[in-house]
């Protein structure tokens, strides 16, 4: 996912740490029945997460220090990769399904 965060999200004082982001990670991924291969937090330039062919899920560090409701679609959109790969209508409309359409505004 490459979108900004809306403007009308402030990030938190403080990030959350990567034990309580791996811990929501896991959630949703239990959720949304699926099953990562490995979650990686780590760096990234141009991206908020990405999901391989092979099942890793890797996602931006600075996604810590987002608003959690912006963390939350990052999350459950690349967990939702695992299922269905592509943008289409499938796709949106489990991601509206799972987030709700407050959940989903358009950055």
């Amino acid at each position: 996912m490459k979108a900004a965060p809306p403007k009308d999200l402030t990030p938190p004082a403080a990030p959350v740490s990567r034990a309580a982001f791996q811990a929501e990670v896991a959630a949703w991924a239990e959720t949304l029945r699926v099953r990562p291969k490995a979650v990686y937090v780590r760096r990234m330039k141009r991206k908020w997460g990405s999901c391989s062919t092979t099942g890793r899920v890797t996602f931006n560090a600075e996604l810590l220090r987002q608003h959690p409701e912006f963390r939350r679609r990052v999350i459950v959109e690349e967990l939702l990769h695992l299922r269905i790969p592509n943008h289409g209508k499938l796709f949106r409309m489990l991601l509206q399904a799972y987030l709700g359409g407050a959940s989903l505004r358009e950055s």
